[in-house]
């Protein structure tokens, strides 16, 4: 296996800003990133309102922000609106919404090369797959604060390098990357297998994405 199960008894990191990114050392992690245009902003807002909704529903004050409320749920509650909310994020990003410049060889390589060059220094790189508008991958982290500062790293110097090609000096990255501890060896390996599938999910063509499996 990549690295260890997220163990709830050691220490762990809680980074707070537009939502909380967990991190631990030696933990394995599921990162996503996704470009700045992969979803509309109507359809953020959409899911604002369902987020809201779903609390409210359950009983929970909807006049306190969704992002403030989620670290009140119980576990249960938490576990079901995560796995809710994050399914329509990933169902939608499969559908290729946005520019999609990450279908052109030469920038997806740009970014498979980025989170690979420090592999095995900074942290150990697991299964990744870019899309087209979005980036999956599985990694481990040898400190709490090293998640964070890799994936500014990574978001940073590959904007820096594909923006000048694509005549662009706007943001390309959405700042927020999505990220999961593992919980379960039944859950890394739904997760290694869901990045193989995921250019067929999307019904992508060969040349239109760079999937890299981790062998150990």
């Amino acid at each position: 296996m990549l690295g260890e199960l997220f163990d709830p008894k050691a220490e762990t990191h809680i980074y707070e800003h537009c939502r909380p990114h967990w991190s631990q050392a030696g933990a394995v992690v599921f990162i996503t990133f996704r470009l700045a245009d992969s979803i509309p902003r109507e359809v953020l807002s959409r899911w604002d309102r369902e987020k809201q909704e779903w609390l409210r529903v359950r009983g929970y004050d909807s006049r306190i922000a969704w992002r403030e409320l989620l670290p009140q749920l119980t576990e249960s509650d938490r576990g079901e609106f995560l796995r809710e909310f994050n399914r329509c994020r990933e169902d939608f990003l499969d559908t290729c919404h946005g520019s999609c410049i990450l279908r052109r060889a030469e920038l997806a390589t740009i970014v498979s090369k980025s989170l690979l060059h420090f592999d095995g220094v900074r942290y150990r790189m697991g299964d990744l797959v870019v899309m087209p508008n979005h980036v999956h991958l599985l990694a481990v982290f040898g400190s709490e604060a090293s998640l964070k500062n890799q994936c500014d790293s990574w978001l940073h110097y590959t904007a820096f390098r594909i923006n000048p090609l694509i005549g662009s000096k706007g943001k390309l990255w959405q700042q927020e990357p999505f990220d999961h501890l593992v919980r379960s060896i039944e859950q890394y390996e739904y997760l290694r297998d869901y990045i193989r599938k995921n250019p067929e999910k999307a019904k992508l063509n060969a040349g239109e994405f760079i999937y890299r499996r981790f062998d150990g």
